[in-house]
């Protein structure tokens, strides 16, 4: 029995082709009787989004999340490039994304697929959320489905906020209490859980398009995070008020200029993760020290994708991946320069979200 060459992936540290090599050197005169098991694989568990949003939080993710990013610099994990389906407006359909990632983390015990469902905006007139989602989880031993858990982009968020928890740790000033909020709904609440976590008793700032949530999404930080939110009318007043900045939001719009922000400030993009999506002007990104997840997918997908198209960077000019800064092989912050962090979400942060949450659900 042989399987056929698979292809290399498009992303850093991936192992994927040897593993299908290994796979495709099964002895030949293995008897078929032999490859084909006679004991059923058990069927995997079922986790609902009840379950799943009240035993998984934003900070059981920082510490698996900031592991995988550095095993992501030190090409310890598989990660294929992300798959984008389009969902079309028609009659019986849309209008939607679907965003497929996954990973393995060399060593660990899981591997995970995730399938997450975004802009289907229509839910809303039917009292719907605007998408769901399921993360498969795998046994990395032999390659039987463990659980699939039904999050609604919940863990993609987690996970996000956990990339954003690990952004402020090594990119910022301990000094740095002051942080703003561009876009106010589910990741924007995430990463705030995050920064409370590495950074506790922060003084938040936020501004959104619509006034009404970004005041709701102060009350709601205030009362969970015991941290003082203000919701503020602009962009401008936001970025002359905070130096950590997270930006978060659908559209391809950027949202600050790089004159509205102080010296020494962080930015911490995570709204851009298709080609149509830009968050930060070019000449930001381009006088700046640039961080981001994964060069090979912030190139494409990224806020990198807009300064290349442009000609005002190159691949070369990124400063480092995040895990290599997580690794200690590049320091992070240093002084008064003006960092962003580029981050468009890695397989690598699913597969160590997969792998807590069927850590703590496989014990219910």
């Amino acid at each position: 029995l042989r399987l056929p060459p698979a292809p290399t992936t498009l992303c850093r540290g991936s192992v994927h082709r040897h593993q299908m090599l290994a796979r495709s050197r099964l002895p030949a005169a293995l008897p078929l009787r032999r490859l084909l098991s006679t004991k059923a694989i058990p069927p995997p568990k079922l986790f609902d989004y009840a379950t799943v949003t009240s035993h998984i939080h934003v900070s059981d993710a920082i510490s698996a999340v900031e592991a995988a990013f550095g095993a992501l610099a030190r090409g310890k994990v598989d990660v294929p490039f992300p798959m984008h389906i389009g969902i079309d407006e028609t009659a019986s359909a849309g209008p939607g994304d679907c965003h497929i990632k996954g990973g393995y983390v060399s060593g660990e015990s899981t591997w995970t697929v995730k399938l997450a469902c975004v802009s289907f905006y229509k839910n809303v007139a039917d009292g719907l959320p605007p998408g769901g989602g399921i993360f498969v989880v795998m046994n990395a031993k032999n390659g039987a489905p463990l659980a699939v858990i039904q999050e609604n982009r919940f863990l993609t968020d987690v996970r996000t906020g956990a990339a954003g928890g690990i952004s402020v740790k090594y990119l910022t000033k301990p000094t740095d209490k002051t942080v703003g909020f561009i876009g106010t709904g589910a990741i924007a609440k995430s990463m705030a859980r995050a920064t409370a976590a590495v950074r506790p008793g922060f003084t938040g700032f936020a501004y959104g398009a619509d006034a009404e949530m970004a005041q709701s999404f102060c009350d709601e930080m205030r009362a969970e995070l015991g941290c003082e939110f203000t919701a503020v009318g602009s962009a401008e007043e936001l970025c002359a008020s905070a130096k950590v900045v997270f930006t978060q939001t659908p559209g391809s719009a950027t949202v600050l200029e790089r004159s509205m922000l102080q010296p020494g400030s962080t930015v911490i993009a995570s709204g851009s993760d298709q080609p149509t999506k830009q968050e930060l002007p070019v000449d930001l990104l381009a006088n700046c020290k640039y961080v981001c997840d994964l060069v090979g997918q912030v190139s494409k997908v990224g806020e990198l994708r807009s300064a290349l198209a442009a000609g005002a960077m190159t691949e070369a000019d990124v400063y480092a991946e995040l895990g290599q800064v997580v690794n200690g092989d590049k320091p992070g912050r240093e002084g008064d320069e003006i960092i962003v962090c580029d981050l468009t979400g890695t397989g690598a942060q699913d597969a160590a979200i997969g792998q807590v949450a069927w850590e703590k659900l496989s014990k219910l």
